[in-house]
């Protein structure tokens, strides 16, 4: 089961705490996650083979230097 820790004052989401390997993350990177959530759907789909147009580079007027 998921739970929040905290690392180096800062709060994590720990996907599987239990386990030997953990899987953690920030508030930053969980909004990156949410931002291509579709590209790492269509990433697992083809086993890693294949982004289709999800994976084409953003135009210079869609890319900031703030991730947010």
């Amino acid at each position: 089961m998921a739970e929040i820790q905290e690392f180096k004052g800062n709060k994590v989401l720990n996907l599987n705490p239990e386990a030997k390997f953990t899987f953690s993350f920030g508030l930053s990177k969980a909004k990156l996650i949410l931002e291509n959530i579709d590209v790492i759907k269509k990433f697992v789909e083809t086993e890693g083979k294949d982004l289709g147009d999800l994976g084409e580079k953003k135009s210079d007027e869609e890319q900031t230097t703030d991730p947010f």
